[in-house]
């Protein structure tokens, strides 16, 4: 079965702006701050990828499939690259189940940015994913997930994002539910010193 069969009817408006690249009206997608101290963009965040999709899990492999792409053109290594895909796809499947109680057919916001920014005393890239749902509203006291020592299924969602993610933030923005994640790139593994006294 093709991927398309699996996603049956459900559609997904996909809107690509790798990089600055014109997106929606031809106009750029960026947002940019300035840093006294390196001279270079403090804050600065393209639009990699946008999706407008409908609560549906089959839906979901085309959304894991866009999330590893992006990761991957930002260079995450793999093991980060399927931590990211990984917290957006238990992201999603909370809002399909959670905040839309299962329901078929309600709206789902992906939008995907590269971040460059300072961040302890250095330039780092990364990643920033937003979702956005109109269900009911999170209650951000209740997003604890369970015990880790109790042997059950289900309830670990939120503890492997913030495992993953370097920043796990839930608001509430004109009547939506909003979740932002975002993981820097890692520091290239400096050389080894050589050994020897």
């Amino acid at each position: 079965m093709s991927l398309a069969d699996q996603v049956g009817q459900t559609q997904i408006l996909l809107v690509f702006g790798f990089f600055g690249g014109k997106v929606r009206g031809g106009r750029k997608s960026i947002k940019h701050g300035r840093n006294i101290s390196c001279g270079k963009c403090a804050f600065h965040s393209e639009l990699l990828l946008k999706l407008q999709m409908e609560s549906n899990p089959k839906a979901l492999a085309l959304v894991r499939a866009a999330v590893e792409r992006a990761a991957e053109v930002l260079n995450f290594q793999e093991q980060e690259s399927r931590g990211i895909v990984r917290s957006v796809d238990e992201a999603l499947a909370n809002i399909i189940r959670h905040a839309y109680g299962g329901k078929a057919g309600c709206p789902i916001e992906v939008t995907c940015r590269h971040l460059h920014s300072t961040r302890d005393g250095g330039c780092v890239n990364g990643i920033e994913v937003v979702l956005r749902d109109s269900g009911v509203r999170a209650d951000p006291a209740k997003m604890k997930g369970r015990p880790l020592n109790e042997i059950r299924p289900g309830g670990l969602g939120l503890h492997f994002m913030r495992q993953c993610m370097d920043e796990v933030e839930f608001s509430r923005k004109k009547g939506k539910n909003q979740l932002r994640m975002v993981k820097y790139v890692a520091p290239a593994a400096t050389a080894a010193a050589p050994g020897g006294e």
